[in-house]
């Protein structure tokens, strides 16, 4: 289970603003319902002095993210359009008294949001789709210009924390490559750039790492929660094996969801539930795939 804050608690239990704002003119839609988290962003700006005067949200997706949006809206009330702009995901999150780095993609989405509300009110086209060539990972529609502003914006140096920030290599990991040569770069650059090497902050100390038969369990459970939405469906879902020195975890799924088309896309959602409740980044395969490994 993740460690939230009192303050992120809250915000998800007595959601601020929720809802559309009445005769709101600047709205911004992020993300999208195929890949788990979905944000609508309105605002009402007084159009002479630029002052958002109210703010409201919908948001599907999970506790991280309506506390995230309600942050928001209660963080742009009173700003002119061109100060909330400068509210960066790291804003967000440490308004909520910080979010755990697995959840820090929701505050990304908060951000994108904002920036799509304001280009509305403005008239302008904002756009989070790639430029033809730079989608980098598919499964979630995640393009190189936002992985890159993340890194630069976050400080991030691993794969594993571009995913928990953007979502980017939860799915099927087949964009793992262009995230590191992103990285790469980055880092390189950031080298070039870093004259006095800042001091090392405090070490927290570590908690206790999970067993292999916790972790086992932990995964097991998160399937247990997902086979009803299965089963709906005529379709189920049954751990097979986990192999944690390769970090993959192998599912067998029958019923409706064997040979369904959308078999790889209901992996990829299991796989970022898997990696959420776990806390680690692991992979879920079909069992046919583990003569591969």
């Amino acid at each position: 289970m993740w460690d939230y804050s009192e303050k992120v608690q809250d915000h998800f239990f007595n959601p601020r603003n929720a809802g559309a704002v009445a005769q709101a003119n600047a709205t911004g839609d992020v993300g999208s319902l195929s890949c788990g988290d979905a944000l609508r962003l309105t605002l009402k700006v007084n159009p002479e002095t630029d002052i958002i005067e109210d703010a409201g949200f919908q948001t599907f997706g999970c506790g991280s993210a309506v506390a995230s949006s309600s942050a928001l809206t209660e963080m742009v009330k009173g700003m002119t359009v061109d100060d909330a702009l400068k509210i960066s995901n790291q804003d967000i999150a440490d308004y909520l008294d910080g979010l755990p780095p697995e959840k820090m993609h929701c505050s990304v989405m908060g951000r994108e949001a904002l920036q799509a509300a304001v280009a509305n009110y403005r008239g302008e086209e904002w756009k989070d789709d790639h430029e033809e060539g730079a989608l980098i990972c598919k499964c979630f529609a995640v393009d190189a210009v936002l992985i890159e502003e993340t890194i630069r914006a976050n400080n991030l140096s691993t794969v594993e924390e571009v995913t928990f920030y953007t979502k980017a290599g939860g799915g099927c990991s087949a964009c793992f490559e262009g995230i590191e040569e992103i990285l790469n770069k980055v880092m390189l650059e950031r080298d070039e750039e870093e004259v006095v090497a800042p001091p090392p902050e405090p070490v927290k100390p570590a908690k206790a790492p999970l067993t292999n038969l916790q972790r086992m369990r932990r995964i097991e459970h998160t399937l247990e929660a997902i086979r009803p939405q299965l089963q709906a469906d005529r379709g189920d879902i049954e751990l097979v094996e986990v192999d944690f020195d390769k970090k993959i975890a192998f599912v067998n799924l029958s019923g409706a969801c064997s040979g369904c088309q959308m078999a790889a896309a209901t992996l990829g959602g299991v796989q970022q539930r898997v990696m959420e409740d776990l806390g680690e980044f692991i992979r879920v395969l079909p069992a046919t795939e583990m003569g591969k490994f």
